[in-house]
């Protein structure tokens, strides 16, 4: 009971918190998202398929902390497309030049 009557709280005074409105061009850089595009065309253009991986590991990683809908799908959307022609052209394409087989 005595620790109600020493409690310094206020009930009264208390309000939930409200999130301040950021404007979408204020907005942190998707890092990931950058790095993704970044290694979906390294997969492509010089055939790696790590690049790839990484590439499409980094883009689920932009989706998950995706903040602005509008403008990060697109960015997400094209470095997954890279990771995806990456990983095609390495797996089922023709093989490397200079590869021997």
């Amino acid at each position: 009971m005595s620790s109600h009557a020493n409690d310094p709280r206020q009930p009264s005074a208390a309000r939930p918190y409200v999130a301040p409105q950021i404007a979408p061009q204020d907005l942190p850089i998707d890092y990931a998202g950058f790095i993704a595009v970044i290694f979906g065309v390294a997969g492509v253009m010089f055939r790696y398929k790590l690049s790839s991986w990484l590439a499409l590991i980094f883009c689920a990683q932009s989706v998950a902390n995706m903040r602005n809908v509008e403008n990060d799908l697109k960015q997400v959307m094209m470095a997954m497309m890279f990771s995806l022609m990456g990983l095609i052209t390495n797996y089922f394409g023709p093989p490397r030049p200079g590869k021997q087989s």
